[in-house]
């Protein structure tokens, strides 16, 4: 089996938040990764290590009431490291109950070393975001 690169990561991300999951899972992060949200309230700007990324990401998806339906206008730009890809993306959703459907932009930072992701640097349209939740 050969490992995972970082595009292989990106898809894996995807498969989960599409099957209704947290998008980042155990298997997929380093034990000393680093998640980024530069945007984010303070406290969760950056959050360091498996364990407390997989917290916040179970909590996250527990809390956010939306069923992810897909992916729309990805690019992926490789750099000129190869452990580096840069994803950019619209997730579409909807809210249960109402139904009413929902797009945000996001943007990617993904670093993977040995198979695993060690650096998630996410970007996210809050207020897109925030406006779906209301």
């Amino acid at each position: 089996m050969s490992t995972p690169t970082p595009r292989d990561l990106f898809a894996r991300f995807q498969h989960n938040a599409l099957a209704g999951a947290a998008g980042l899972d155990e298997e997929m992060l380093a034990e000393n990764v680093v998640v980024e949200q530069p945007f984010a309230p303070a406290g969760h700007r950056r959050i360091e290590g498996r364990d407390k990324v997989m917290a916040m990401t179970r909590a996250g998806r527990e809390a956010l009431p939306l069923v992810f339906e897909e992916f729309r206008d990805v690019v992926i730009h490789e750099t000129t490291d190869p452990e580096v890809i840069i994803a950019e993306y619209q997730m579409v959703a909807t809210t249960p109950g109402g139904g009413t459907r929902a797009q945000a932009a996001f943007l990617v930072v993904l670093q993977a070393r040995d198979g695993r992701i060690v650096r998630w640097r996410e970007y996210q349209d809050r207020t897109a975001i925030a406006e779906a939740l209301a």
